[in-house]
């Protein structure tokens, strides 16, 4: 397969607390996978999968990293209107989502919560909830995954490491500083997709450390020490979204010599 039906297409960029720009969640797509990556904080996420020109039908595996609710919300929308569409018969197969077992548990209790009893019926022939330990390794479609723990001190949380149709890699650290107890997964991969609170000059005002985060400088030096190819950061504050690209990507470079993408909300990026 050709590696340029390889991209990421950003739906979000920003942190928990943003209004400027949605919160954080991508696709890997792939010529046959649309692979969602969280979904944000409610039904903004409709809006953002339209705009980017993707069907609900064509989603078959969404990964929630953690049970936050900028991150997981929006999966019981894409749940919701995917179940709607199964009953409607304008979907054909399975949704599986993946996650850890709090992600995993909290989506169903919610929806059993929440949704129509003939809605949560197709948990378990439609709706399949995929439990996964740290280190498991299993396929999204085409996209070969082994996801880790990142070992946070505030809420279990998952990341992965992708290996896409071609053999690029990607790594997505969460929405937390790489640990250095996964730096042997992350090293030397092709794509790493990092956290970046705040710019380094600017801790002072968004408190990065405080809220387990990190700075654009920080994720620079990691990227450096791993030996990545290309860096994305996202899950920033959205104060600054004017000169966000250009002064993230050269507080990053101060350490990393690599390529740095500072994506905005919507924007696609090709996987080489």
């Amino acid at each position: 397969m050709n590696n340029s039906h390889n991209k990421i297409i950003m739906l979000g960029t920003g942190s928990a607390g943003v209004t400027r720009c949605y919160n954080t969640c991508f696709f890997l797509k792939t010529a046959d996978t649309s692979l969602l990556v969280d979904a944000g904080g409610g039904n903004g996420i409709m809006s953002q999968i339209e705009k980017a020109s993707i069907n609900l039908t064509d989603i078959h595996h969404m990964f929630i990293t953690h049970a936050h609710t900028d991150h997981i919300l929006g999966a019981v929308w894409v749940v919701r209107m995917i179940m709607h569409r199964i009953l409607g018969g304008e979907y054909k197969g399975n949704l599986n989502v993946y996650g850890n077992d709090k992600v995993i548990s909290t989506l169903k209790q919610i929806c059993l919560m929440t949704l129509h009893k003939n809605y949560n019926a197709l948990f378990g022939s439609r709706i399949m909830l995929c439990e996964k330990l740290s280190g498991d390794e299993f396929q999204a479609g085409d996209i070969s995954m082994q996801c880790f723990d990142v070992l946070s001190d505030k809420e279990k949380q998952f990341g992965f490491r992708a290996i896409m149709p071609g053999g690029a890699t990607l790594v997505c650290m969460g929405d937390e500083p790489c640990n250095r107890a996964n730096y042997p997964i992350a090293r030397g991969a092709d794509w790493l997709m990092c956290e970046a609170f705040c710019l380094y000059k600017d801790r002072d005002v968004f408190k990065p450390y405080e809220k387990f985060h990190s700075t654009a400088r920080d994720a620079g030096a990691v990227a450096a020490e791993l030996g990545v190819k290309n860096l994305l950061l996202y899950h920033t504050e959205d104060k600054t979204l004017a000169t966000r690209r250009t002064e993230y990507a050269r507080e990053a470079a101060q350490s990393f010599k690599g390529n740095i993408f500072v994506p905005d909300d919507l924007e696609t990026i090709d996987i080489d």
